[in-house]
């Protein structure tokens, strides 16, 4: 539990740092990388709590 935390904070940093290169050059690439990572943060964070659920169902 403890790594996935740290794991999505990271993920979630990586795409902050990304945005602040876009801001700083305007290269469309670090905008395009921050949101490929925020998506993918985004869809392994919704598939972790989903096993959580139906732990608790189950």
């Amino acid at each position: 539990m403890l790594l996935f935390r740290w794991l999505v904070l990271l993920l979630l940093l990586a795409a902050a740092v990304s945005f602040a290169f876009y801001a700083g050059t305007g290269r469309p690439r670090y905008k395009r990388l921050g949101w490929v990572i925020v998506k993918w943060t985004l869809i392994a964070a919704g598939l972790f709590f989903a096993v959580l659920i139906l732990e608790r169902l189950a």
